[in-house]
């Protein structure tokens, strides 16, 4: 497995030995010693890499200004030091000296005289030096920023003075709608130019899960993790859009996460992306800060640490650059950066769609987006107009707390309220699913180093605004970018009007989705995540394929009230756009559908019925894992109809009356009821018949016996399975396995061995009903 790990300013990992080879620059005497000799009054660096043990002063700054003679008025480094100036390199010094000036010496004020605690002195100062290095413009400007910004917060600065809001330019579409897959189909096309860009710097602690959030289960049927299904949706497209290239994928990581990441890559081989199709940035933290006076907080349980915090996802604007990638993609030819976060297993039922409208509209940047209710806890994308300088109105992101205000100052004195005719504010909610234009982008990135504006967010102790409740930190956001954006950048959002189709991520704990449910809210969990995942896949069919899915049942999990829909899950390989869905099936129980790359599947009208799957209650279950509970339930797989396809073909599913007996799936509960009904003969013979000349993942359209229309519903390692435990006993279970039999035709020898070779890799999308939860 190959994942590259790149390193640079603003967030940026530093590999391990880093910041101790910048420790032993900052902490090295100023004049070296004879071979073999430590520095006279220095203490020996203890246990370094080789890299920094040899590291010698070469590279290090100018020297700091000379100390002040005996006689002349004390030098602050010296009071501050207290004589352990000796430790110190001149790169050193000049650091420690600016941050004196800049009214840090409390961070030296506990140190003592030099021979004592040495070691921890060197680990403070190769802190301080990673604090500087890491931050562009260093870590002086970064406290200056502090100043100003901390200023402007106790005083109630309003950053909005000057602009008066109104409704900015986007496309608002339904699900499935005309408009919607035409846009859709463009943007998969112009995927074959794009690059993709993961945020994914949490843990899920907070969701009460120990691991990090892409390894989570996107749903519970397939058990793909959310950073499996990226992956696959990314391969997906690659192929879909006939791009000449690999699509890269970047992933911005944290120190909490890096490592994490690149073993779950590791583990599972980047999920079929070919090796340095990922690159992994690091981000480093930043400084955190005591009172508006922006003095730099000390660890509270250790004196000669800084304590830090994450700067904000604003970073990756700053790795792209720094890193050289953005310039990269651009010379490789690529027009497009698509933006997503960790835990949205929707966000690619709708990058292709903003992807299209962005093509079409050429903007600068096109910001996904959800209907929002007014004063909701979410930014809202709004148009702020310039009342001295037209020119310099663009479309922004605007916090929740902050709309409301602004449209009262200035065009609406009634705020934030809804529009009548939708129920919805006429300002969308910005999701952070982001497509930028990569020409401009990286112009962008030129001028300002990727820097985005920086906020401050303190938590005041009291009326007075000058003492903080705990330390705070500089923040950024990566949809600030277009603040920064000069006059005529185009810039514009896509709205998908039913919120639950793109954008249904997990958040929340348990705790806190229920307290959500209770007053109304959205609740953002990994329980409504999934159900929503299940009904974007049923009402997908329902719209494009004619299924009859059925009325939603309410149902709760972990006290969490949800809509249940059948259990739809059409994997990438299955659907990579909703134009993509096209199946007729009728179905009451579990039916997995298995194809190898190279074969390519018809179902006409199957019908399926058994025992199917049951989401059950994980309050009644035991041994429930970390992934089952914060979901509350877990999928108990009873009878399974199976139908494989593992060497290359083309096949027809025809519309069959027949009926075979459910075969029992692997997982299923010892005791389960048997199914009973009849049996076809041959299953195969009855169930597979061979299409010819069908192209190589293609999707055709077949009439079928009754006049209904079929369609073509696997190709390249494509897979489906559906379940409804309402069906009646009884059902269909039909394998065709190698070359021999029905419906062999298509691949030579060659192939059908590969096929065979790649029968690990099916990819599976599966279909359960309300029902089957108990």
């Amino acid at each position: 497995m190959a994942v590259r790990v790149l390193g640079g300013l603003v967030g940026v990992g530093v590999v391990a030995a880093g910041a101790v080879v910048a420790s032993k620059k900052l902490a090295e005497k100023k004049t070296k010693p004879a071979d073999g000799d430590e520095a006279a009054g220095a203490i020996p660096m203890r246990g370094l890499p080789a890299a920094a043990a040899a590291a010698g002063d070469d590279d290090a700054a100018p020297s700091a200004p000379p100390l002040e003679l005996a006689g002349a008025p004390a030098d602050p480094i010296l009071v501050a030091l207290g004589g352990n100036e000796s430790l110190l390199s001149p790169k050193g010094l000049a650091l420690v000296r600016e941050l004196i000036a800049e009214g840090q010496a409390h961070i030296f004020a506990a140190w003592p005289p030099p021979g004592s605690n040495d070691a921890d002195k060197y680990r403070l100062i190769g802190q301080l030096a990673q604090l500087d290095s890491s931050y562009h413009g260093g870590l002086v400007q970064y406290i200056r920023n502090a100043k100003q910004l901390l200023r402007d917060s106790k005083e109630g600065h309003n950053p909005f003075e000057g602009f008066s809001p109104s409704v900015p330019e986007g496309e608002a579409l339904d699900f499935a709608s005309d408009r919607f897959l035409e846009f859709e189909a463009r943007g998969a096309r112009a995927a074959s130019d794009a690059a993709f860009v993961l945020v994914a710097g949490g843990l899920g602690e907070r969701l009460g899960y120990s691991g990090i959030k892409v390894a989570l289960p996107a749903e519970s049927a397939s058990g793909r993790s959310f950073l499996q299904l990226y992956c696959e949706f990314i391969l997906t497209l690659q192929a879909k859009s006939k791009a000449g290239k690999p699509l890269p994928l970047a992933i911005m990581t944290s120190d909490d996460t890096h490592a994490r990441t690149q073993a779950l890559l590791e583990t599972h081989n980047n999920f079929g992306m070919a090796p340095g199709q990922i690159t992994l940035m690091k981000q480093e933290k930043v400084a955190c800060l005591t009172d508006n006076d922006a003095h730099l907080a000390l660890d509270p349980r250790d004196p000669f640490a800084i304590q830090t915090k994450p700067h904000g996802h604003g970073d990756v604007h700053a790795l792209l650059h720094s890193t050289g990638m953005a310039k990269k993609w651009r010379k490789e030819g690529r027009k497009w950066v698509c933006f997503f976060q960790d835990t949205n297993a929707l966000v690619f039922r709708a990058l292709p769609l903003a992807l299209g409208v962005s093509a079409a509209c050429d903007y600068d940047m096109n910001s996904m987006a959800v209907p929002r209710k007014a004063k909701e806890s979410i930014g809202a994308i709004a148009r702020l107009v310039s009342s001295s300088d037209p020119s310099r109105s663009t479309t922004v992101n605007v916090e929740y707390n902050q709309l409301d205000p602004l449209l009262r100052a200035t065009v609406a004195p009634e705020g934030d309220v809804n529009d009548p005719k939708t129920g919805f504010s006429p300002y969308p909610g910005n999701i952070n699913q982001i497509v930028i234009k990569l020409d401009s982008y990286v112009k962008q990135l030129d001028k300002t180093g990727g820097i985005i504006s920086e906020f401050v967010n303190p938590k005041y102790a009291d009326a007075t605004r000058t003492a903080f409740k705990s330390s705070t930190r500089l923040e950024c956001m990566m949809q600030d970018y277009p603040k920064a954006l000069g006059k005529g950048a185009k810039v514009g959002f896509t709205v998908v009007n039913q919120v639950w189709a793109t954008y249904s991520p997990v958040k929340n704990s348990v705790a806190d989705a229920r307290a959500k449910a209770a007053e109304g809210n959205p609740t953002h969990s990994a329980t409504a995540a999934e159900m929503d995942f299940y009904k974007a896949g049923a009402v997908a069919l329902r719209d494009l394929a004619a299924a009859d899915i059925g009325a939603p049942q309410p149902g709760a999990y972990n006290g969490i009230p949800v809509e249940e829909y059948p259990r739809v899950v059409l994997a990438p390989s299955f659907a990579p756009t909703l134009g993509d869905v096209k199946v007729r099936l009728v179905f009451g129980g579990a039916l997995v559908v298995r194809a190898a790359p190279g074969a390519r599947v018809v179902i006409d009208g199957l019908t399926v019925g058994n025992a199917g799957w049951e989401w059950a209650h994980t309050e009644e279950l035991p041994d429930v894992t970390e992934e089952e509970a914060i979901r509350g339930f877990r999928v108990v797989k009873r009878e399974t109809a199976e139908l494989t396809f593992d060497a290359p073909g083309d096949y027809l599913i025809p519309e069959a009356g027949a009926r075979a007996r459910a075969s029992d799936d692997e997982e299923a509960e010892e005791g389960a009821p048997e199914a009973e009904g009849a049996v076809a003969a041959d299953p195969a013979a009855a169930a597979a018949v061979a299409l010819a000349g069908a192209g190589s993942g293609s999707l055709r359209r077949v009439p079928s016996r009754g006049g209904a229309v079929a369609a073509a519903v696997a190709a390249m390692e494509r897979t489906a399975s559906l379940g409804n435990a309402a069906s009646p006993p009884g059902g269909l279970s039909i394998s065709r396995r190698g070359s021999g039999g029905v419906g062999g035709g298509g691949g030579d020898e060659e192939e059908e061995e590969e096929a065979r070779a790649a029968a690990h890799q099916l990819t599976e999308a599966v279909f359960a009903s309300v029902a089957g939860a108990k």
